[in-house]
């Protein structure tokens, strides 16, 4: 089962992985006290007292009271104090009588699942123990489904399956089921580079009777399952859930290169793939700011300026003499001249210059979207979950340190 709890003496161990020179900025607008419901996150909590949540270890780390291992539970009451001028995050209940009482740094004895979780486990429960990236021959030797009972073409839950592969001697009973997805790739720095292949997860199998082939049925299905799809052993290992937001190592600038379900426009709780992983320095809870990738506009003002220029370094008047073929030559000039003031005064021409002109392409700066948290980490990519959306995301947005 996943833990759903922080430990607060883990976030004063791990305080240190956020930059000491990062400023604890307080909301104007902040309550004097909150008190925590089920379905909060620590994340949330914190973001009611400042103005970037991400930072809670350091108001977390300053309160002398939290000194052992203290969990956060649905009806504490947080508030903002201020010690030696530093802001910190304090903790108590609210007694019978109606009374504030400050918590001792003892440790409670309540269910540890009914703690509140740092940011919101449910959105990727389901991404955090299944292999989402594989390479591009990792899923050869796995088993697969040769067939399915009377040869249907879409097996669903409840459907028998027939499967190939499945080692001799192996004690294992629920599988799940995978197809081999997309290549994850990064068309804006090299679409030739394959950095990984999503695993797409299908759904859960059963087996019901060993051999070659085995037979199994679907316990559960997201999507249809095919002849040819591949299976593996469910995990049963939990995959830490407490998250703790930090800084990357190093500076890091990347890519949003895909999002689970496929949206064009991503927001909040939507969980993006990243074109960084432990290669580039990625770590479990790096927190990493979204921008919206500059957009290339067409300057068509500054293509009629530079047309006007042109034109009057090449339409130039020879001197006047007495010559018939010098007169006739400025005669044919000045024609060609007032055709194009002519020409000028229109408002297509005025705007858009030639018709066949080509204009200048300008690159607009990169734009502040949102916040997101990495919750798992490959060789090449990482998953995310987006925290923050002051704006649309997009695919090919850039990520980078805050």
């Amino acid at each position: 089962m996943l833990n759903k709890f922080l430990l607060i003496a883990i976030l004063m161990a791990m305080g240190s992985t956020v930059a000491v020179g990062d400023t604890v900025k307080v909301r104007p607008d902040h309550p004097e006290s909150y008190t925590v419901v089920k379905g909060d996150t620590l994340w949330d909590i914190t973001g009611r007292f400042l103005n970037e949540p991400w930072l809670w270890p350091q108001v977390w780390e300053a309160n002398p009271q939290i000194e052992n291992p203290h969990l956060i539970y649905p009806g504490d009451v947080v508030s903002l104090k201020y010690v030696d001028g530093r802001p910190i995050l304090a903790v108590g209940r609210i007694d019978k009588s109606g009374r504030y009482v400050k918590l001792s740094p003892e440790i409670r004895s309540y269910a540890k699942d009914t703690a509140i979780p740092a940011i919101p486990i449910d959105a990727i429960r389901q991404f955090l123990t299944r292999p989402l990236v594989v390479s591009d021959d990792e899923m050869d030797d796995w088993p697969y489904v040769v067939s399915s009972y009377d040869e249907h073409l879409v097996s669903a839950t409840g459907n028998k399956l027939y499967v190939r592969g499945v080692p001799e001697g192996s004690t294992a009973k629920r599988y799940a089921v995978y197809r081999k997805g997309q290549a994850y790739v990064n068309p804006v720095k090299d679409k030739d580079a394959v950095l990984g292949y999503e695993a797409m997860y299908l759904g859960e199998a059963v087996i019901e009777k060993g051999g070659d082939p085995a037979s199994f049925i679907v316990a559960r299905s997201n999507r249809e399952i095919l002849t040819g799809d591949r299976l593996a052993v469910e995990s049963e290992t939990d995959i830490d859930s407490n998250f703790i937001p930090t800084h990357p190592r190093q500076d890091v600038y990347g890519n949003v290169i895909s999002v689970v379900d496929g949206v064009s426009e991503i927001g909040q709780y939507q969980i993006v793939v990243l074109d960084l992983g432990t290669n580039d320095g990625m770590e479990v809870g790096n927190v990493l700011g979204v921008y919206q990738s500059g957009k290339v506009v067409k300057d068509y003002a500054a293509t009629k300026a530079r047309e006007k220029d042109e034109d009057a370094r090449r339409i130039v008047l020879p001197h006047e003499d007495t010559s018939g073929f010098d007169r006739g030559v400025s005669a044919v000039l000045n024609d060609v001249r007032d055709t194009k003031r002519a020409f000028d005064k229109t408002d297509l021409v005025g705007y858009l210059g030639r018709p066949n002109a080509k204009p200048e392409e300008v690159l607009l700066p990169e734009e502040y979207a949102g916040v997101l948290m990495v919750f798992r980490t490959f060789d090449n990519v990482s998953y995310a979950l987006v925290m923050e959306a002051v704006s649309p995301i997009h695919i090919f947005d850039a990520v980078k340190n805050l």
